[in-house]
């Protein structure tokens, strides 16, 4: 669903004004959501700052604007006050050159900028070269008798995506972890930039390629809204289709990955099995195995290719082979032992940070745009109540994970059960866009890791400017504080059990 935001309709506030009525929000009684806040560069040298909250109960964002004239490029740090500001920010100072005063730690995250002349401003035709990280730097915060650094990644053992930890450490318990994300950096944001629709909605399948549905229709929803298109029922069943498909998949994965970290070869074996049956069932559906190419700006490429009836056969044939292996893997204590007290955000942090999908659920923060601001087919489907754990280790982020499933499956079976009494006389799969499209809106949709949100501003039918935040930036920042009396060997148990994925977070 999406807030629209055409040009001039967000209040226009100067700096001071603007981190005042941002942390008057956050800290409201009720407390807004802070969702994060973005830049957005001028051609003549300004940078326009947007805060995006969502006020509790709202079914739209509220979106505070300031603009940082050129040559003035900073502001007092919301992050003090605002710890989950701690990363926007340093993206802000990576990617404009701008300096939030009084920030905690403004080391590289995104990228390693060392001249502002060659911030690549997001926004403008700036295209500078490539920057070059100091692989040699190894920053560290906790220093005493014994204590060493352990540079994790970039590149590690296995099939994990490239990033960089440092692990501080006496030898076995782990201090505090940092996260160096820059080696992973694709400049995805300014590729947006200038593209039609229909190729922009290409690039936002690959911002986060394990979640390619959703962050499709977080663009797609925003453009829509400002197109003012309401996209026909078929199309919504189909999108909430493979969305849910998607979720499965991503928490399948997240199985095997904890699995493979306990040292159950055969569990590791056959929830693999499952992921792979369900993408082939994608492929099957709509020729891409990551669900590309079926959401498109005004609905879907086409209806699932695989009819209603065979395709429900075979998601109950793979209901009952994973919900078979989930409990006996949830029996078996030697796994459990692995779990249980590993890795535990506090709920106080988790909703203070406003944490998002699996990892704020499970520590007592019910955020989900699905229930919240539900889009698509999913106002129509039944739900059913969201997962309640407040304990927040790697037991409870499993057990929302198999909850999760478990409804997925629920809603696949209305969904399908809609479809098949769709006839072909029935609204068409998409409508048609209009070419000129120009204004500013925002759009989110509940991917597995949590909510996606864009921030996107159109002019004559081209993108100008777009700024993709997935849930995996949003939390990643997290890892640091979960490392409470965890040793070396809980390190893949946690980070598994996040399910974040870092490509969605080096945009």
């Amino acid at each position: 669903m999406t807030a629209d935001r055409r040009t001039g309709a967000a209040e226009a506030l100067g700096p001071a004004a603007w981190r005042t009525q941002l942390l008057s929000r956050v800290g409201g009684d009720p407390p807004a959501r802070f969702a994060g806040v973005f830049g957005a560069a001028g051609e003549d040298g300004s940078v326009r700052l947007v805060a995006v909250v969502f006020p509790e109960g709202a079914q739209s964002p509220l979106v505070l604007e300031t603009t940082l004239p050129a040559g003035e490029l900073s502001y007092p740090a919301l992050s003090p006050e605002l710890p989950a500001a701690f990363w926007y920010e340093r993206v802000l100072h990576d990617l404009f050159g701008v300096t939030p005063r009084g920030h905690p730690r403004l080391d590289a995250l995104l990228l390693p900028l060392t001249d502002p002349a060659h911030a690549p401003l997001p926004g403008t035709a700036r295209r500078p070269a490539p920057q070059h990280p100091d692989e040699s730097a190894i920053p560290r915060a906790v220093t005493g008798p014994g204590v060493f650094t352990i540079p994790h990644g970039p590149v590690r053992s296995g099939v994990l995506e490239s990033v960089e930890y440092l692990v501080e450490t006496p030898g076995e318990d782990i201090l505090r972890v940092q996260i160096r994300v820059f080696h992973k950096h694709r400049g995805v944001s300014k590729r947006f930039e200038q593209l039609p629709l229909r190729d922009a909605v290409l690039v936002a399948e690959r911002v986060e390629g394990i979640a390619s549905v959703a962050h499709a229709l977080a663009f797609c929803h925003a453009a829509e809204t400002c197109a003012g298109i309401d996209v026909p029922w078929p199309a919504r069943l189909t999108r909430s289709l493979y969305a849910e498909l998607e979720r499965i998949a991503n928490h399948l994965d997240v199985m095997v990955k904890l699995t493979d970290a306990a040292g159950l070869a055969v569990a590791t074996a056959r929830f693999g099995l499952h992921k792979e049956r369900v993408l082939r069932l994608v492929g099957q559906s709509c020729g891409s195995r990551f669900g590309r190419g079926v959401v498109v700006p005004g609905g879907v490429g086409g209806l699932p290719a695989l009819a209603p009836r065979p395709l429900d056969r075979e998601l109950a044939r793979l209901h009952r082979s994973i919900d078979s292996d989930w409990r006996a893997a949830m029996a078996t204590p030697s796994f459990l032992d692995r779990l249980r007290g590993t890795g535990p955000l506090p709920p106080g942090i988790a909703k203070a940070h406003g944490a998002l999908g699996p990892i704020g659920r499970a520590s007592g923060c019910a955020t989900d745009a699905r229930y919240e601001r539900p889009y698509d087919a999913y106002a129509s489907l039944g739900l059913g109540p969201p997962p309640d754990h407040t304990d927040g280790d790697a037991m409870a982020r499993t057990r929302v994970r198999g909850s999760e499933i478990a409804q997925s499956f629920h809603l696949l079976g209305q969904i399908v059960e809609e479809l098949r009494d769709l006839r072909d006389a029935d609204a068409p799969p998409r409508l048609p866009m209009p070419g000129n499209l120009t204004g500013e809106s925002t759009g989110w949709a509940e991917a597995p890791q949590g909510e996606a949100l864009y921030l996107l501003r159109f002019d004559q039918g081209r993108v100008t400017r777009c700024v993709p935040r997935s849930a995996s930036f949003h939390n990643l920042v997290l890892f640091h504080e979960v490392f409470a009396g965890d040793i070396l060997t809980d390190f893949p148990f946690i980070e598994a059990s996040f399910g974040l994925s870092v490509a969605g977070v080096a945009v």
